[in-house]
């Protein structure tokens, strides 16, 4: 809408986009400097075993990757578990999407973002090893 002083009206602030509350990781520079820091923390012989996972971020997820309903995304692990695999290989990399602005609105502080960002990372790599969200309610990281 365009009222007639040609100034744009603001609109309703997607939710996705604008988090009304929570913190702001400031750049997208340190934002990313949390995700290398959250997969710095988990065990070398762990990631040892992280077999062609290419990790990205993006601001806000798709409006609904998985038709789930309403739930907002965190992170998304695309491609097919190692459990899964046969020993043919050839697969494309597997991607584990983390989406910037739904963590920064869960967290008040840096130490709430970086740990919800590490929580993130954890529950998305464990989807890659073949962990299902069942499996990870039961321990927890649900």
């Amino acid at each position: 809408m365009v009222d007639r002083h040609a100034r744009h009206r603001r609109r309703d602030a997607d939710r996705r986009r604008r988090p009304s509350d929570g913190f702001r990781a400031l750049s997208t520079r340190r934002f990313d400097r949390l995700v290398e820091d959250a997969i710095a923390t988990l065990p070398r012989d762990l990631l040892a075993y992280l077999d062609n996972v290419q990790i990205t971020v993006e601001d806000v997820p798709p409006a609904d990757p998985v038709g789930s309903g309403d739930e907002l995304l965190l992170g998304l692990y695309e491609g097919i578990p190692q459990t899964e695999r046969g020993f043919d290989g050839g697969w494309l990399p597997d991607r584990i999407t983390l989406f910037r602005r739904p963590l920064e609105a869960r967290a008040t502080n840096k130490q709430e973002l970086a740990g919800a960002v590490r929580d993130t990372v954890v529950h998305e790599i464990a989807h890659h090893f073949g962990i299902d969200d069942d499996r990870l309610d039961e321990l927890g990281w649900g």
